[in-house]
């Protein structure tokens, strides 16, 4: 697209201006798992950082928050597979920030909570190293209300004691509160040395009939929990998978009254987002606001082109329209934009269409308020509502895998289109984790019909069971979702997300 060239800078720095940068270190909690949990300031070190080192607990979801580029080096400790010792994590962390390096050490829950934080923090002290405590939402707090029970409940209990299951040499700690002592007990990290745990604490005066509930896989779609008594809570938990968290106290019995502390018509049920990364926010929230637990697994992945989208002295008289088809150009318009050194002054007396309120939405963003958007959010509906299409110049940034349809009607009203390849869509990888996710899943959402055609290939000869249900935001990747998987469970009666939610909600019940 022809937009003005910048004036050439006449601003000069001189290197014996710059500052002399050094590294720096954020120890950061990442939260017990839900990405969602995961604070700002949390997801602003990520975004900076040149390395993370991260532990083993730390799901897909939240690295994706790293700057594109980062190193992503696994140090994190697990039971059974220690994959460093803490030692050389130190040693890793120091010399990772004194070469110089934006370097976040991502640790689950908070770094300070049994996380061995305060170890780091002094390795990184005496080297003389600047460094960043970022706290993050306790594991010890929010997988048990995630569970629907409160450490701390009027009537019940006044307070709680956190607890790791071992001590440093892996042995269960003799020296264990009473009752009246502990409040509610949460336990931390106590699969393998329940039943030990168990018999020290009655040995401790602790009732039999005490009420106690493990959870596993805490406030992730997959989350389990078991009730039972103190003293029958071990073989109870013995199927679950670790990691694990025990509360033992009345506090317990509030899983069975409140259930999953997720709330709404969705309450309990899993679905599948399978738009990328960077455009399921909008999709997972709502979803997520209905009580419905969110399993993103983007099966594509956006590579935008502003190189293609050119700017020179040809200005905004050469083009009557531009017209968007999705988020996605936009981005593509604008990164040309700034590479340019340009806003949105650039578009001058042209016109903006836009196919719907998700595209306006970013256009809006961007300072752009869109002169037309057609009654329907389709392709065909812009096509033959656009004012004034005869004789017009139009310019049309959009996908590469987009069909001729679009730029094909509007010359058929005696348009003049010129179409650039902004963006490709290509497959994303799923790794088995996701891929399992997927298939335990309630339901699959699917917004456009790559995201159905590079699903069906991330999951290779994947069968998905009947009971899990296909749903589509509109008639052409509901063809492409019988075309993948031989059926489709629901439709969206518009291509909108409100109307994609809806249909979800009307297909699980």
């Amino acid at each position: 697209m022809p937009f003005p060239a910048p004036a050439a800078s006449t601003r000069h720095v001189t290197m014996n201006t710059m500052p002399n940068l050094t590294g720096h270190a954020w120890l950061v909690g990442a939260g017990p798992g839900d990405p969602g949990l995961l604070t700002l300031a949390a997801r602003d070190a990520l975004q900076q950082a040149d390395v993370v080192l991260y532990d083993a607990l730390i799901g897909p979801e939240v690295l994706s928050f790293a700057r594109p580029g980062a190193e992503l080096v696994p140090v994190g400790k697990r039971a059974g597979a220690h994959s460093m010792p803490q030692e050389e994590i130190n040693r890793l962390l120091v010399a990772r920030t004194a070469e110089g390096r934006r370097v976040v050490r991502l640790k689950g829950g908070d770094p300070f909570v049994f996380g061995r934080g305060g170890e780091e923090a002094l390795a990184l002290r005496a080297a003389g190293l600047p460094f960043t405590v970022i706290p993050g939402v306790t594991s010890a707090v929010a997988v048990p209300a995630a569970a629907g029970i409160p450490v701390t409940h009027r009537g019940l209990a006044t307070r709680f004691t956190v607890i790791t299951a071992a001590d440093r040499a892996g042995e269960v700690p003799a020296d264990l509160p009473g009752p009246a002592a502990a409040g509610t007990l949460v336990i931390l990290m106590g699969a393998a040395a329940l039943p030990a745990l168990v018999e020290r604490l009655l040995a401790a005066g602790w009732d039999p009939d005490t009420p106690a509930a493990s959870i596993a896989s805490g406030t992730l779609p997959g989350q389990q929990v078991v009730t039972a008594p103190l003293a029958g809570i071990a073989p109870a938990a013995a199927a679950l998978p670790t990691p694990l968290i025990t509360v033992v106290g009345p506090v317990a019995t509030l899983a069975e009254q409140l259930g999953p502390g997720r709330y709404g018509p969705l309450a309990g049920r899993s679905v599948v987002v399978t738009r990328s990364r960077t455009q399921s926010s909008l999709l997972s929230e709502a979803l997520r606001n209905l009580g419905a637990r969110v399993i993103e697994a983007p099966a594509i992945a956006i590579r935008l082109h502003p190189e293609g989208i050119i700017a020179d002295e040809r200005c905004s008289s050469r083009w009557d329209w531009v017209v968007f088809t999705s988020q996605n150009a936009v981005a593509a318009v604008f990164d040309a934009f700034d590479a340019a050194g340009l806003d949105a002054r650039a578009f001058g007396a042209a016109r903006i269409a836009a196919v719907g309120e998700a595209t306006a939405a970013a256009l809006r963003a961007r300072a752009i308020r869109p002169d037309f958007l057609p009654s329907r959010a389709t392709s065909a509906a812009l096509a033959a509502e656009l004012p004034r299409a005869s004789g017009a110049r139009i310019f049309l940034p959009i996908s590469s895998l987009a069909g001729p349809e679009l730029e094909d009607a509007l010359s058929a009203r005696g348009a003049h289109v010129e179409r650039v390849d902004a963006y490709d869509t290509v497959p994303e990888t799923l790794d088995p984790a996701t891929i399992a996710r997927v298939q335990a899943a309630d339901a699959i959402t699917f917004t456009s019909a790559s995201t159905a055609r590079f699903l069906r290939r991330a999951l290779a000869e994947t069968v998905l069971a009947p009971e899990v249900r296909l749903v589509s935001i509109g008639p052409a990747t509901s063809a492409a979702v019988r075309a993948c998987f031989g059926r489709v469970d629901a439709e969206a009666p518009e291509p909108s997300i409100p109307a994609l939610v809806g249909a979800v909600l009307e297909v699980l019940g």
